[in-house]
């Protein structure tokens, strides 16, 4: 979930319009087509189509799905993908290649709500069939498509702080070592669906508190359903229909879609994880009080999950509201921390205490790990770091120690992933950046 950066967001984005009609964008997630999909808050302007609809009781309220036209990719290039899922069919049905044409009817933007107006998650899906099958139409969520700045961030942060640390990311994008992942909120499914398709060996568990987004998120923006899980430990599905093989084979074996509470799954589970992702609001915009307080069972089973050498942790923090009552047992560097709102300060410190430690010894010299927050251009969101196993964890350190670190590895996560966007726009000296 995101938050755009209230009156300056326009302008913002006005600029970025301008800036970018020069150069040639080759990321279809770009901000640059936000207006697409961002809809409108007035009843009377187009907001666009409903394709999905339920009440949520987990207090996320009214959950829906809207559907945007997008603009990319360029018809033009509609053959190609068609000629690839024919290839992929060929491949898994030997055969029968000849035995029905892919025709591509288009592609959407598909907008996760929570009560109508919080924009929760968004994806852009393919929508296709088989010409022998003209009234069976599936969606494709794009993996290589991430819309939304945070989530960018959140992945450029995570790998290019793992990249640093005693972790080899080389092997685990080719497939030569399992790489264990947690995404704790799962929403559209746009991260573990990217870190899934670009990292061969990325084994990935996402945990979700609520049944209607998950039904969301296959039923009406493309998640591959094979990855749901039953309480049992078992899969939803004994096996994949044919077009999801042919959408998804060698991906969706590598997801788990749990359908559970945060806390009972890292309490009760026993897995240990190179990098969690946290990104877990509610309909009300609030980031739960046991999701990060100090003294939970769940921050510090977390901590008992994260791999003891280089495990990191990335958690998405956005402005719920002004510090207006600040708390006067944290002290004013935390309070002052971010100006996001008057959770976050105390978000951080908690997640850097419990699974880190919070002594630093004379002379500015810290233990092992570091903890660290990150501003994310163009929305009102700050990504928080803590690393178990970062580079400079032994020894002084500084911002510009930290900063410096950080771009060099996020060159070489942007040529490892061959990513359609650069690591180093959310990794920018120019960004605000805060040790904690």
């Amino acid at each position: 979930m995101w938050s755009r950066a209230g009156s300056s967001w326009r302008c913002n984005i006005h600029r970025r319009l301008f800036s970018g009609a020069a150069r040639r964008i080759e990321d279809e997630g770009d901000w640059l087509y936000s207006p697409e999909w961002w809809g409108s808050e007035s009843e009377s302007e187009f907001n666009g189509n409903t394709v999905f609809r339920s009440v949520s009781d987990k207090g996320n309220g009214v959950i829906s799905v809207h559907a945007y036209p997008s603009s990319r990719p360029n018809k033009v290039h509609w053959p190609e993908t068609e000629k690839w899922l024919q290839q992929r069919y060929g491949e898994i049905y030997p055969g029968y290649e000849h035995s029905g044409n892919f025709k591509i009817l288009g592609y959407q933007w598909r907008v996760l709500r929570f009560n109508d107006n919080t924009r929760q998650s968004t994806v852009k899906i393919m929508a296709a069939y088989r010409d022998t099958e003209p009234g069976s139409i599936f969606i494709m969520q794009q993996a290589q498509c991430l819309a939304i700045p945070y989530v960018k961030s959140m992945v450029s942060l995570g790998l290019s702080t793992i990249a640093s640390s005693k972790y080899d990311l080389m092997a685990a994008v080719h497939g030569k070592k399992r790489m264990h992942i947690l995404c704790i909120g799962h929403g559209g499914g746009s991260l573990p669906l990217f870190l899934a398709s670009k990292i061969q060996g990325a084994e990935i568990h996402v945990v979700e508190i609520d049944p209607i987004v998950i039904s969301a998120s296959v039923q009406a923006m493309g998640f591959p359903g094979f990855s749901v899980m039953m309480p049992s430990g078992e899969r939803a599905l004994l096996e994949p229909d044919t077009i999801n093989e042919v959408m998804w084979k060698g991906i969706h074996e590598r997801l788990y879609l749990y359908e559970t509470d945060a806390e009972k799954y890292v309490v009760e589970n026993n897995n240990l994880y190179d990098i969690i992702f946290v990104d877990a609001y509610d309909g009300d915009d609030i980031f739960p009080n046991k999701l990060w307080d100090p003294h939970s069972p769940f921050l510090n089973s977390l901590s008992d999950r994260l791999h003891p050498e280089h495990g990191t942790v990335v958690v998405n923090l956005h402005a719920d509201s002004d510090i207006s009552n600040p708390n006067e047992t944290i002290s004013y560097f935390y309070q002052r921390l971010l100006p996001m709102g008057k959770y976050v300060s105390r978000v951080c410190k908690a997640y850097k205490d419990v699974l880190i430690g919070n002594k630093v010894t004379r002379g500015g010299k810290f233990g092992c790990g570091l903890g660290f927050a990150i501003s994310v251009p163009w929305v009102c969101n700050t990504s928080l770091v803590v690393s178990r196993g970062f580079g400079l964890c032994s020894g002084f350190v500084n911002r510009d120690m930290v900063m410096n670190t950080l771009i060099s590895s996020s060159v070489k996560v942007d040529h490892m992933l061959n990513l359609p966007f650069s690591c180093l726009e959310y990794i920018n000296i120019k960004r605000d950046c805060t040790l904690i």
